[in-house]
């Protein structure tokens, strides 16, 4: 089944450290991609998959509904692949999924965010009770997550790239500032999370109408589509 990721990607793009502008030497290169199943293949008994690993090391690939739903949820791993500035391969399926990725965006980014920021932070306090350890890369993704749920709600536009705070957030990976350093950060970062949700000019709601009539373009494009393809 790799084959549908191989022959059938729609976009591919680089996320992970690499994207965020924090990489190092011995980075590894995290791809995620979006892959469209021939539309005859929903007329079997058996559906093709909503994901798949693979076929390169570090790669993950969602077929196009499964990350359309994902993504109308305010995922920010799915959406962080629609603006993600390494793009590998795009197709013309693929260009017109990203054409419209402001539609996925609603006030829900906020919880999104916030919540993932909020469950990273609350497991690295766990885990220093538990055993005196800190989890710092754990730590710098859940500052990077803070920052990045108040510029969307802001700007209306996913923030990738953080090169821009760089040397601050690996001195949080580094363990170069103390723990109670790094939660008065997330405090400051969470209040603000909360000032930029209550001033959002984003929806209360994603533009699932807009998502769903591309999802039917993209079908009806898989139907005029030669078998073998």
């Amino acid at each position: 089944m790799t084959s549908l990721v191989e022959s059938r990607t729609a976009l591919a793009v680089v996320v992970g450290s690499r994207a965020y502008g924090l990489d190092g030497p011995g980075s590894d290169h995290d791809r995620r991609g979006v892959f469209v199943a021939p539309t005859r293949a929903f007329w079997s008994l058996d559906k093709p998959p909503t994901h798949r690993e693979g076929p390169l090391d570090e790669q993950f690939s969602w077929e196009i509904e499964r990350f359309c739903v994902l993504a109308l949820q305010a995922n920010p791993t799915v959406l962080e692949v629609l603006w993600s500035p390494l793009v590998e391969q795009i197709t013309a399926d693929g260009r017109d999924l990203v054409g419209i990725r402001t539609a996925f965006l609603s006030r829900r980014v906020a919880e999104t965010y916030g919540g993932y920021a909020r469950d990273q932070l609350t497991r690295v306090a766990n885990r220093r009770e538990r055993t005196g350890e800190t989890n710092h890369k754990q730590a710098m993704h859940m500052i990077r997550l803070l920052h990045a749920g108040a510029h969307v709600l802001r700007t209306g536009e996913i923030l990738v790239d953080v090169a821009h705070l760089r040397d601050r957030l690996l001195a949080v990976r580094r363990g170069e500032l103390s723990w109670a350093e790094v939660t008065e950060w997330a405090s400051v970062l969470l209040a603000d999370l909360d000032q930029a949700a209550a001033a959002t000019g984003l929806p209360e709601h994603p533009d699932r109408d807009r998502v769903d009539e591309l999802l039917v373009q993209v079908r009806e494009r898989g139907l005029r589509r030669a078998p073998a393809e």
